[in-house]
């Protein structure tokens, strides 16, 4: 199994991006599909996280500005990044949870121009 992020780039702050990560093979027993990030120089943080009953959280940093979302039969999380701010730069990850083991992505740049 393997995940694919996309999406990320340059943008203004006050702009937006759309995040997705797309896992091939199979996966069974998920237990949550999450967003993590890390900034130049800092460790990785939280971002979001969407379980299979569909509940969502959110770190507070992000709340009112991002929306996780998934697609099951297309095996993809998104995560929408409205009104992004130049602290928002940073490495997006994609994680997914299953009672297995964790599957991470590659992650994917944004970068956020004050």
């Amino acid at each position: 199994v393997q995940l694919q992020a996309s999406g990320g780039g340059l943008v203004q702050a006050g702009g937006s991006l759309g995040l997705s990560c797309a896992a091939s093979g199979s996966i069974i027993g998920i237990k949550a599909m999450r967003w993590y990030r890390q900034a130049p120089g800092k460790e990785r943080e939280y971002v979001a996280t969407i379980i299979p009953n569909g509940s969502i959280s959110y770190a507070d940093s992000v709340k009112g500005r991002f929306t996780i979302s998934r697609d099951r039969a297309k095996k993809t999380v998104y995560l929408q990044m409205n009104n992004l701010e130049p602290e928002d730069t940073a490495v997006y990850y994609c994680n997914i949870e299953t009672v297995y083991r964790n599957f991470w992505g590659q992650g994917t740049l944004v970068t956020v121009s004050s």
